[in-house]
Order: structure tokens, then sequence, then C-alpha cells
């Protein structure tokens, strides 16, 4: 299986990242991110964002409002599970009709609520190594998005 190690050492080489997301990613995906306090979710989700057409300053996180959807030249759907206490609370926002959606579904501190991800989906696990730089790994669990990882391979490659 197709797994992408990508070093940024700087925010404009992680917005080049989402922008190379925003072009690959097919509506219904859903992307976990996986990270501690400030590995840098929300930056990626506000590049991809921007990338398909919607204002950063418009993409903060949900922390507390749960989930923003954002409208661009695609649908973007947020959630956070950070501060819920379990796996039906985040039921309750009903997911599913997101993850079904014309869009795409970003999910940070997706682990937090792993059971209630579809299986096949994008998995992102972010970890800062500098004040500004970040590692990210990314790899699909079954097999729709194994493409879209081997094209990251590519682009990446030939950066």
């Amino acid at each position: 299986m197709p797994r992408l190690i990508y070093d940024a050492a700087d925010e404009t080489e992680t917005a080049a990242l989402g922008a190379q997301l925003a072009k690959l990613l097919p509506d219904r995906c859903v992307v976990a991110l996986c990270g501690t306090l400030g590995a840098g979710k929300t930056r990626l989700v506000q590049a991809i964002a921007e990338a398909a057409g919607v204002e950063r300053g418009r993409v903060v996180s949900p922390t507390f409002v749960l989930m923003q959807e954002y409208r661009g030249r695609r649908n973007l759907y947020h959630f956070d599970a950070y501060r819920l206490r379990d796996e039906d609370e985040f039921l309750e926002l009903g997911p599913e009709e997101y993850f079904d959606g014309p869009g795409v579904t970003l999910i940070e501190w997706a682990d937090r609520v792993e059971n209630c991800l579809p299986a096949d989906r994008l998995v992102i696990r972010l970890e800062s190594t500098g004040p500004t730089s970040r590692r990210f790994e990314i790899s699909a669990t079954g097999e729709i998005y194994q493409g879209v990882v081997a094209e990251l391979c590519r682009w990446n490659d030939r950066r």
C-alpha cells in the first residue's frame, strides 16, 4: 500500500501540499487528520480550503462549534472531535450525511472517532518538527484512496 512521508520546512510547503490535496481529493472523500495540539491540522485544512476557493481567514478550528461548512469551488465539511465526550456524540452530528455529500469531509482528531469513520478514508498523521516545520504521513485505508496516495507520491518525487 502506498504511503507518503512529506516533510514541510515551512507554511509555504504545507500550502503546496494542501493545494495538491485539493486537486486530488474526490467528492465524498473522508480525510482523517490525527496529531497533537499544534501539529498543523487546522493549517492544512486552511491550505486545502484556500486551494478550493475558500478565503483562508474564514477557516478556523471548529473546536467549539464541532463542524464548519465552507463553500468554494467545492464544498468542504470540517469537523473537530477534540471536545466530544464519545463516538455517540459524534454520530449525533450526522456525519454520514456529509460523508455521502458532494464535497470533502475533513476531521480533526479523527482518531477519537475512528470507529465512526468509513472503512475507506485518507489518513494524515501530522507531527510538529520545528517552529514552522511539519511532517505529514499520508496513507489510505481501503482501496479507494490508494490512487490518491500514489499520485501524491509522484508529485512529491517531482518537487
